[in-house]
C-alpha cells in the first residue's frame, strides 16, 4: 500500500508518517507543499492520501480535486482540527475525515478500510485474461504495451498472485539462460519503466509495485 501525507505543519507530517510507517507492506511519503505532492503523484503509484484541510498554499480540498484529475482511484482521508471543513471535504467523496489529534490505532483502522475498499474499486474496472495468451483491459480497451516485454513482466507477475520476484529471477524469465550481468540490468530498467508508462496512460499505474530490489503486482485474480 502506497500512501501520500500532506500537511503544512512538519511536526504534524513526521507524526502521521511515523503511524503509516510502523504498518506492514506500507511505503508512505510526505511534503508539506502541495506543488510538491501533485509532482509525486505524477511519477508514483499511490494508493491512499491523507491530507490536511486548512493550508495556506492550496487548501486541502482544492488539493483533492487536484489529484481527482491526476487519478481518479485514489482514496483521500481528510486529517483537520476543524469541524466545520466536513460538509465541503465531502464534495469530493472522501474515504474518511479524521479530527486532530488522531489517535494511531484510529488512523491505523481507517488506513484498512480505505485499503480494502480502494482496492475493489480500483481492480473492478481491470480485467486480466490468463487462458491462452495474456491480454489486460481496462474498461473493455484492450492494453497495448509498446515492449513486449514489458507484456511477458506483467502476464509473470500476474502469474505469481502477488508475491514479489526479485530482478534476478524475472530477468531468468524474461531472458532465460542470458546472464543477469550489468548490460542485462540496464536492459530490464528500460522494460520496467516501459511498463510503468503503459499503464499510467491507462491509469493503472498503481496495480504495478517495485523496490530497488523486487517486482510485484496487486492484480491478483484471474478471469
Amino acid at each position: 500500500m502506497n500512501i501520500l501525507c500532506v500537511d503544512d505543519e512538519p511536526l504534524a507530517l513526521e507524526d502521521t508518517l511515523t503511524v503509516c510507517s510502523s504498518m506492514t507492506d506500507v511505503s508512505a511519503a510526505g511534503f508539506t507543499k502541495p506543488a510538491e505532492a501533485l509532482e509525486w503523484i505524477r511519477s508514483n503509484p499511490v494508493d491512499i492520501v491523507l491530507l490536511d484541510i486548512d493550508m495556506p498554499l492550496v487548501n486541502g480540498i482544492t488539493l483533492a480535486e487536484q489529484i481527482r484529475q491526476l487519478r481518479k482511484g485514489i482514496a483521500i482521508i481528510f486529517l483537520t482540527a476543524y469541524k466545520q471543513f466536513a460538509y465541503d471535504a465531502f464534495s469530493v467523496h472522501p474515504s474518511g475525515y479524521l479530527l486532530k489529534p488522531v489517535l494511531p490505532e484510529t488512523l491505523k483502522k481507517e488506513l484498512d478500510y480505505a485499503a480494502s475498499v480502494h482496492k475493489k474499486a480500483f481492480t473492478a474496472h481491470i480485467e486480466a485474461r490468463t487462458f491462452g495468451s495474456f491480454e489486460l483491459f481496462v474498461d473493455g480497451e484492450l492494453v497495448v504495451f509498446k515492449r513486449s516485454k514489458s507484456k511477458e513482466l506483467l502476464a509473470y507477475l500476474v502469474d505469481r498472485r502477488g508475491i514479489s520476484a526479485t530482478r534476478a529471477q524475472i530477468s531468468a524469465v524474461l531472458f532465460e539462460d542470458v546472464p543477469y550481468d550489468h548490460g542485462r540490468q540496464k536492459y530490464l530498467d528500460t522494460i520496467i519503466r516501459s511498463l510503468r508508462d503503459t499503464l499510467r496512460e491507462y491509469g493503472i499505474e498503481e496495480i504495478f509495485q517495485m523496490t530497488v530490489q523486487s517486482c510485484s503486482t496487486s492484480l491478483l485474480h484471474e478471469r
